[in-house]
């Protein structure tokens, strides 16, 4: 065994394995998991006991490799479904699923892969076009990656679902061909899919909305033939009028019509039709709540690189307009300047979130009543326009998101991180526990303290004496935060992980 999974002698009255509870071991698994300082190896050993490492947005490659190839099958597919969300790449989304043996296995990975819209690399592509699973290629035929020539080979599939789905995601790259067989196919889902593929040239009739049980998922954004379209304007269901409004086919007087509509959402829709001037925008009565969650729309953010576009669509009187303009990655000054004094708050923040160009002084005013988000937690905090200097003139301010502040000042003192230690505001208290200035007495004195928060954070702080960091380890209760400590040994990590390195 190496010098450095060597430990002192300090260490050697932790115990391990059978002399303590699984519970205990557990709880060690669990934070080690998170510990920034454990090598790929132990975290790879930890695959077997303890796969909630793979939600780590910073997991590192090789633990992902390990993983891919992992023999439990929970494994891989905890993989799966954890990379859907925090991103995997093209290469290991393909070893992963062409590395699975069983077929609904495989189908389920896949599907995870769809929905993290996730890219395959071309042998990828080439085996599953070719998988003896019917839901497997049906499945990879809606890929917007899979090169035509495995998309046109799929849309002779003997299987009729698999002719629909190469159909409905491939439609304008067939040849005059391949359209013609698959409109005279013998299978109605296909000349559905056909149908459906082709409603710019051909609106969808009454008939074929009724056929299909009157879907409302093809109301908001198929071309469909004048008399349907004026009857799902006068349908009594408001969620088929507000699906309507968002249709980009609409004639322009039935369009008038769902503009004032009784129902709000319906108006909504209407108000955010990237065709409308902002005159016709600001004509149509809407009542947003500006506590309900928004998400950008799709034909602002297409415009997001053209300057004049962000110019005008920054003075809208429209806050989910500008909320959109303000999740651009950069922007023209003067419009920063706008929505930087945009008087709705969601926009200020999508500004601090989205835009490297927002200002010091707004981020500084977003800081103190927001901390980050799932999607963006390092901002508005961690933006690189965040001010880090002349920030000592917040040491004494009431409001404690910015008193903390005083702490990241390069003149700050290890004295006022001392002093933070004890502020009465928990959130004051826990960024003084992250300071690596932090006196170890302090730190001590932070694991008694009344927020759980902070009593975490002092277990992992690096000053904390061994015995202490021992006594924490030894407690199911606590062995979870300490366990993350970045000083512990390699030899104690390895031990906790119930597995000790190979001799080199």
């Amino acid at each position: 065994m190496g010098d450095a999974w060597a430990t002192g002698d300090e260490w050697d009255g932790l115990e391990y394995g059978d002399a303590v509870g699984e519970r205990l071991r557990q709880a060690r698994r669990d934070g080690l998991v998170w510990n920034r300082a454990a090598p790929d190896e132990i975290l790879v050993r930890l695959l077997d006991t303890t796969p909630s490492q793979l939600w780590r947005r910073d997991l590192p490659s090789a633990v992902v490799d390990a993983a891919v190839e992992h023999p439990d099958r929970a494994v891989r597919g905890r993989l799966a479904e954890a990379r859907m969300h925090a991103g995997m790449s093209a290469e290991h989304w393909s070893r992963l699923l062409l590395g699975e043996p069983d077929q609904r296995k495989r189908h389920l990975m896949l599907c995870a892969a769809a929905d993290a819209r996730a890219e395959l690399t071309g042998r990828a592509y080439e085996v599953l076009a070719a998988d003896s699973s019917v839901r497997i290629r049906e499945e990879v035929a809606r890929f917007s990656g899979l090169p035509l020539r495995l998309r046109t080979a799929l849309a002779a599939d003997p299987e009729p679902r698999v002719r629909a789905a190469a159909c409905a995601g491939g439609w304008p790259e067939f040849g005059d061909a391949a359209r013609a067989r698959l409109a005279a196919d013998p299978a109605p889902a296909v000349r559905t899919a056909v149908t459906l593929a082709r409603h710019e040239e051909v609106p969808l009739t009454v008939a074929f909305f009724e056929a299909a049980q009157s879907d409302r998922h093809l109301v908001g954004d198929h071309r469909l033939e004048r008399r349907l379209a004026a009857r799902l304007a006068a349908d009594e269901d408001p969620r088929t009028r507000r699906a309507l409004a968002g249709n980009p086919y609409l004639d322009p007087d039935l369009l008038e019509r769902l503009a004032a509509d009784p129902d709000d959402g319906v108006r909504l829709a209407v108000s955010t039709r990237p065709e409308l001037t902002e005159e016709q925008r600001a004509a149509v009565r809407v009542d947003i709540d500006p506590l309900l969650t928004r998400h950008p729309l799709p034909w602002v953010e297409a415009l997001h690189e053209d300057p004049e576009a962000m110019r005008r669509l920054a003075a809208s009187a429209h806050l989910l307009v500008r909320s959109s303009v303000a999740t651009a990655r950069r922007l023209p000054p003067d419009v920063v300047e706008r929505l930087a004094r945009d008087d709705d708050r969601v926009v200020r923040l999508f500004l601090a979130e989205r835009c490297d160009d927002a200002p010091a002084e707004m981020l500084l005013e977003v800081w103190q009543w927001w901390n980050g988000s799932l999607s963006t937690p390092d901002r508005p905090y961690g933006h690189p326009n965040f001010p880090r200097r002349d920030l000592l003139r917040y040491a004494e301010d009431p409001h404690p998101r910015l008193r903390q502040l005083a702490l990241d000042d390069p003149d700050s003192t290890p004295g006022l991180v001392e002093r933070f230690s004890s502020d009465e505001d928990p959130e004051v208290r826990l960024r003084a526990a992250t300071d690596p200035r932090l006196s170890a007495e302090a730190a001590v004195r932070l694991l008694a303290d009344p927020d759980a928060g902070v009593r975490a954070m002092a277990a992992r702080h690096p000053r904390l004496p061994v015995p202490v960091l021992l006594a924490l380890l030894a407690d199911e209760h606590t062995a979870d935060a300490a366990a993350r400590n970045p000083v512990l040994p390699l030899a104690v990590m390895a031990r906790m992980a119930d597995t000790v390195p190979d001799a080199p």
